[in-house]
């Protein structure tokens, strides 16, 4: 049965990836509902980031389908460009430029009028506690308010999924719960999809409604964080990755990272 985006603002079906002979997503297919918050976990080299670089656009797969919000992603890429919003695992701000002047920035480029730029970005900063350092230079700025500058500038343009490669990476236990409080108030006020990837299993199994763990290419299991311990009969969604997997979560290489970062700044240069 075909996939419906009034329901599943997400659609893969049958995603493969092959790089010179190597199979690093081997024919996947999950959907993701809309308004919910989706974790991708997997170990390092499992084709978690390869998935992801597809259904942004900067990868293009071997063969499948992609949908985001009913537009197919190889089709028409510069459409379902607008569909979502990225949030890095590193940061990927102008630090020569101010908090206010980095949003004005991306709603230029995803062509918001600047009238709705000027109120959105108002309305996001307050809500991320940064109104009052919007003309402060973000070179000046901790991780973590980098990382919620990050989340409102993801959400400037109105998007329908957020997308989040380990947006809590390397930050203290409070600054992660500070910044999930926020993601999960945008995601109850706005309704927007939240589709993440993590290495904390305790933040996967308090954030997240479905988990999705893939391993060697391929989906293993996805559900809830309940349905996966009650799965592998684990008492946390760490001792349930482990049966699954074999493997520790461990960080993604730091280049992997710089590249898909890399490509999206080349794509906004390009616009």
């Amino acid at each position: 049965m075909e996939s419906d985006p009034r329901e599943n603002i997400v659609h893969v079906k049958d995603l493969f990836k092959e790089f010179h002979h190597f199979v690093a997503v081997d024919h996947i297919s999950f959907d993701v509902r809309r308004g919910e918050i989706f974790a991708f976990l997997g170990p390092n080299g499992a084709g978690k980031t390869t998935t992801i670089k597809m259904l942004t656009t900067l990868l293009l797969p071997t063969s499948g389908q992609i949908s985001l919000n009913g537009i197919d992603v190889v089709k028409d890429p510069e459409k379902v460009r607008y569909v979502f919003g990225i949030v890095f695992q590193d940061p990927s701000l102008d630090d020569e430029l101010t908090a206010q002047e980095n949003l004005e920035f991306h709603g230029a480029l995803y062509k918001v009028p600047r009238n709705l730029s000027d109120q959105r970005s108002e309305d996001l900063l307050r809500l991320v506690d940064l109104w009052d350092r919007r003309n402060d230079f973000v070179k000046n700025f901790s991780g973590g308010m980098k990382r919620r500058l990050e989340i409102a500038r993801g959400f400037l343009h109105h998007p329908k999924i957020l997308f989040h490669d380990e947006p809590t990476l390397g930050l203290d236990p409070q600054t992660r719960n500070h910044i999930w409080n926020h993601v999960k108030n945008l995601n109850e006020t706005e309704g927007i999809t939240v589709f993440f990837t993590t290495h904390n299993m305790e933040e996967a199994d308090r954030i997240a409604q479905t988990v999705a763990i893939i391993d060697h290419g391929q989906i293993v299991i996805q559900g809830t964080p309940a349905e996966l311990k009650s799965a592998t009969k684990a008492q946390t969604l760490e001792d349930a990755f482990l049966a699954l997997t074999g493997r520790e979560l461990r960080e993604e290489t730091v280049s992997a990272t710089d590249q898909l970062r890399s490509m999206h700044r080349m794509w906004h240069r390009r616009r």
